[in-house]
């Protein structure tokens, strides 16, 4: 199998992490992930709780026996830390800050044992985080799902790479073993994996979103904030969000509504209304399967296709 910075750092057998997802990646994808060789990361979103947080972890070592770690949104611990301190007293191998400096943190996360990955979508986003001291940084490009940036992978993970000397991954459009094979040939020391998990069942969210990503193709995204503006979410304006098309979006995206107006229209209880964040490699997901499969056909795939050039 595979080794890389990634794997031998963490001890795992295969280049891939599962992305922190908001709202979709608990204990049981992040335990998955790992027992497939991995390494599973729990998305710890603001309005998550240190109970919510325990009974994660506990779930997520219970399934994988390796390294689980977390993904906070450094922009939101500016006004209130306590779930990183929640975080940290589990002691994770890995945490995650993204979407922000993560100055004021990295030394509290490398006194509890962990490492500090951070996700940059530009190469400024890459000095800041440099002088921050973090071990790793991730490539994200504008194809991945969620909140991401505005440069695709493939530009902004050679321009990442050819000016550091950090551990880099990539993250955006990676959901076959043909993707994970182009960014380790071209440098990548792993890479994050989100959208292809999004119609596993282990899966935190409603139903609908898994049905949903299974009958879209790669031009069914749209970038667009009108989900975070609808629900209140103060996401720093120069993060969009990539997610399916729907109802909503035809009707609001591009729209200067107010908050209230858009919060009165939303309601993520309706499948043609409700936020289905997702890349537009979505279009590769083409069945609802665990995430243990999705990640061991990757690897495998990746390792047959890199093979032919040793």
């Amino acid at each position: 199998m595979f080794e890389t910075w990634l794997t031998r750092t963490l001890g795992i057998s295969v280049p891939l992490v599962g992305a922190p997802m908001g709202g979709r990646a608990g204990g049981v994808l992040a335990g998955e992930v790992t027992r497939a060789g991995g390494l599973g990361l729990i998305g710890a979103a603001r309005y998550n709780t240190p109970e919510w947080l325990e009974a994660e972890v506990r779930t997520a070592r219970d399934i994988g026996d390796g390294p689980v770690g977390f993904g906070l949104m450094t922009w939101s611990l500016a006004d209130d830390d306590s779930l990183l301190a929640a975080v940290l007293e589990h002691r994770p191998q890995v945490v995650a800050l993204s979407f922000g400096d993560p100055a004021p943190y990295v030394d509290r996360v490398h006194e509890a044992g962990a490492l500090v990955i951070s996700q940059i979508n530009t190469l400024d986003d890459l000095r800041v985080v440099e002088a921050a001291g973090v071990d790793a940084v991730v490539a994200q490009g504008h194809e991945a799902g969620g909140h991401t940036g505005r440069v695709g992978t493939l530009p902004l993970l050679q321009e990442v790479l050819e000016s550091t000397s950090l551990p880099v991954l990539a993250a955006g459009g990676i959901a076959t073993g043909r993707g994970l094979a182009a960014v380790l040939a071209a440098g990548a020391q792993g890479a994050f994996v989100g959208t292809a998990l999004l119609a596993s069942p282990e899966t935190v969210g409603p139903v609908y979103a898994r049905t949903k990503i299974v009958d879209a193709t790669s031009a069914d995204t749209v970038y667009t904030d009108v989900f975070d503006r609808a629900r209140h979410q103060p996401w720093p304006s120069r993060w969009g969000g990539r997610a399916l098309v729907n109802a909503f979006t035809e009707r609001w995206h591009g729209r200067d509504e107010s908050e209230d107006i858009l919060a009165e229209a939303y309601t993520g209880d309706d499948p043609d209304i409700g936020v289905v964040y997702a890349g537009q490699a979505v279009g590769s997901v083409r069945a609802e399967r665990p995430a243990g499969d999705v990640i061991r056909e990757i690897a495998v795939q990746a390792e047959a296709l890199l093979s032919r050039f040793r």
